[in-house]
């Protein structure tokens, strides 16, 4: 390959990136906390007595290896059920405190939640990935358990849960981490996380078009070496496994809740419907959402957000019970 063509390739999967990360910055996924009276049930007025939150407990020595914990004011039960949200951003963005509304929403339920940060790629952490992330990931859970259970909750059950980027993040550990998690992993629910790379379903970015391109974008994605003759071979599934929950799923895959955008060109809704056919296929407990009329941020569906919102409701209330 020509320099010229080199470097026009990394030019355009650098282009794709930064469309990949301004989707995730301006999307709203899961907008349980937004105006619409349908959705006002989703809400919750933060107080003292509902919760109290508290922030900046560390997991780790990176600057961004931090966690907030929200705890419920009830404090007389003998375990507690733990939800960690992961925040949305494109992997190169975001905060756990943009998830404060959904966060105390949840802890208003009766559960500790937890809101955690990841190092995100940038110009001074360009080696950071969906592996390095997911993995963080996976080292903060044991923190976050024990610092809840220092506060006075202890923890006997846990689900995971995120949007766009979190939501990928979230089906990571809870497909591919949960057999080694410090406490049983029940469930997880997620919006618009990407599940699968393959470039067939990655159109809007032409990556169905061009191997090259797919095969920088997503080697930058999961750190691995990634070449264009692998795609279409086991040996690429292989290598993008531990990134690609989709990948994951077998008979023992917790049930999952999950929300898509039909009209969603930053993330691959094609990856969607393999997910929701695997998991089908192995016969995982699951309820797929499909937001109609809908892109990257579920804006235009309040009635699938609503029908949403009560599938977490009602599997919460089936795989996290004190019971359970």
């Amino acid at each position: 390959m020509s320099k010229v063509k080199k470097k026009g390739r990394i030019m355009f999967v650098l282009v794709c990136m930064i469309a990949f990360v301004v989707s995730f910055v301006g999307s709203a996924v899961f907008k349980i906390f937004y105006t619409p009276h349908e959705l006002r049930k989703y809400k919750v007025n933060w107080s003292e007595e509902i919760g109290k939150t508290y922030a900046d407990f560390s997991y780790g020595p990176g600057e961004a290896n931090k966690f907030d914990l929200y705890l419920p004011a009830d404090q007389s039960k003998e375990t507690y059920g733990l939800i960690v949200y992961l925040h949305a951003g494109g992997f190169r963005t975001g905060d756990k405190r943009d998830d404060a509304g959904m966060l105390q929403w949840l802890c208003s339920l009766g559960y500790v939640t937890a809101g955690i940060n990841y190092t995100l790629n940038s110009d001074e952490n360009p080696e950071a990935n969906v592996y390095t992330m997911s993995m963080e990931i996976k080292e903060s859970i044991p923190y976050v358990i024990e610092e809840a259970g220092k506060l006075g909750y202890p923890i006997d059950r846990m689900a995971m849960a995120g949007g766009s980027a979190g939501g990928c993040l979230a089906l990571i550990y809870a497909y591919r981490d949960a057999a080694e998690a410090p406490v049983p992993v029940k469930m997880v629910f997620e919006g618009v996380g990407p599940s699968s790379f393959y470039p067939e379903d990655w159109k809007s970015y032409g990556l169905d078009k061009d191997p090259e391109a797919a095969a920088v974008f997503f080697g930058m994605m999961s750190g691995k070496e990634i070449t264009p003759d692998l795609f279409g071979t086991e040996a690429y599934d292989e290598l993008m496994k531990d990134v690609s929950p989709l990948l994951c799923v077998d008979e023992n895959t917790v049930p999952t809740v999950m929300a898509y955008g039909v009209y969603d060109t930053f993330q691959p809704y094609g990856a969607s419907v393999r997910l929701d056919a695997v998991l089908t296929e192995n016969n995982v407990p699951h309820k797929y959402i499909v937001f109609e009329h809908s892109g990257h941020g579920l804006q235009n569906d309040n009635k699938q957000m609503v029908e949403c919102s009560e599938a977490i409701l009602e599997y919460l209330g089936r795989y996290m019970s004190e019971s359970e």
